[in-house]
């Protein structure tokens, strides 16, 4: 059963709530074409019917760090977090695989002050996610984390290495939010995130950077890693259930972190080729370049099938912009083909 009209009114984003998004994301212009016309990225998105499988951010491990107030562009470095310290995160997690994502309750930002921050780490892989959890009294015990742990998936080595974080079972919900990045995810971000802050109870937060601002509202699901995009509240609050039971919807899903581009687009094919409906049901177990450019992808189920899917980078037309004021390209689509079953 949807529950649009319950979200709204929990939410208390006052009126409708995609009716709201929409108008604050949709600016119609007298013009011929469509780029001109519409000035949303999302909205011309949408209009175009744009793919959005193989568009998830790549990272098989995530660090996300409570930092309230307000945020720049680049929000390791442009907001009330240490610049220094939020640089040396961003450094070390590009060079182990992970990605660092900032996160403020949903609501109003006010600048709150030295407090205790929440701090969680995530392992996306299959079978092997997990999820650690706690509260830092000062960024700089991020400073003892033991990234080879975090690299490899290692829950015991990074729990040894900072004993605050305790194991936790409760999906992590993620929404993009950040104007400074592109003010569809702020447009429909915000109201999204907040329509679920009373049904999820403290497990759905704002962050600074998902990728894909087209695809907004777009949100992450950890520890597992999956992506969304084009989410309404009921879409959200049914990946969240969902997820609690361990299963996977495939309505607007981007792709799981775990994966590269071409990875993501093969096993969201495979996923809905075979039925797979769990979160764990697919890994990725080789990804291989063709010279044209072209990649032939091996997906393995847990219940022993293996399927082949090639999967191709196609630019799309017309041209489009990849996020508000800036220029319309040919961005790349990964297609994935029918996949085919190993014998």
């Amino acid at each position: 059963m949807r529950t649009d009209r319950v979200l709204w009114a929990r939410g208390r984003v006052g009126r409708p709530w995609k009716k709201r998004a929409w108008q604050a994301a949709s600016h119609v212009r007298g013009s011929r074409s469509l780029g001109a016309r519409v000035s949303a990225c999302s909205e011309i998105s949408r209009r175009l019917d744009e793919p959005i499988v193989g568009t998830a951010p790549v990272a098989a491990s995530w660090i996300v760090l409570e930092q309230p107030g307000p945020w720049g562009r680049e929000a390791l470095t442009e907001s009330h977090l240490d610049p220094v310290l939020g640089a040396a995160l961003g450094t070390a997690s590009n060079a182990h695989g992970a990605r660092v994502a900032l996160v403020r309750r949903p609501g109003r930002h006010p600048d709150v002050g030295d407090r205790a921050r929440r701090v969680w780490i995530a392992s996306t892989r299959p079978g092997r996610t997990w999820l650690l959890g706690g509260s830092v009294e000062e960024v700089a015990e991020l400073g003892a984390l033991s990234w080879t742990g975090i690299e490899a998936g290692d829950r015991s080595l990074v729990r040894a290495s900072l004993p605050v974080l305790r194991p936790e079972t409760e999906p992590l919900l993620l929404v993009c939010t950040n104007a400074r990045r592109d003010v569809c995810c702020a447009n429909l971000g915000r109201p999204l995130a907040a329509a679920l802050c009373e049904p999820l109870n403290g497990r759905v937060w704002e962050t600074t950077h998902l990728g894909g601002h087209r695809f907004a509202p777009t949100a992450a699901l950890l520890p597992h890693g999956v992506v969304y995009g084009r989410l309404d509240p009921a879409d959200a609050l049914h990946v969240y259930t969902e997820a609690r039971e361990g299963r996977q919807p495939v309505r607007g899903y981007r792709g799981r972190s775990t994966f590269d581009r071409a990875g993501q687009a093969a096993e969201a094919a495979v996923r809905r080729h075979s039925g797979a409906e769990h979160l764990d049901d697919l890994d990725v177990a080789a990804v291989r370049e063709r010279e044209d450019g072209s990649w032939h992808v091996l997906v393995t189920h847990r219940d022993g099938r293996q399927f082949a899917v090639e999967v191709r980078p196609v630019a799309l037309e017309p041209p489009r912009p990849e996020s508000c004021r800036k220029a319309a390209v040919r961005p790349v689509a990964y297609v994935a083909d029918a996949p085919l079953r190993c014998e």
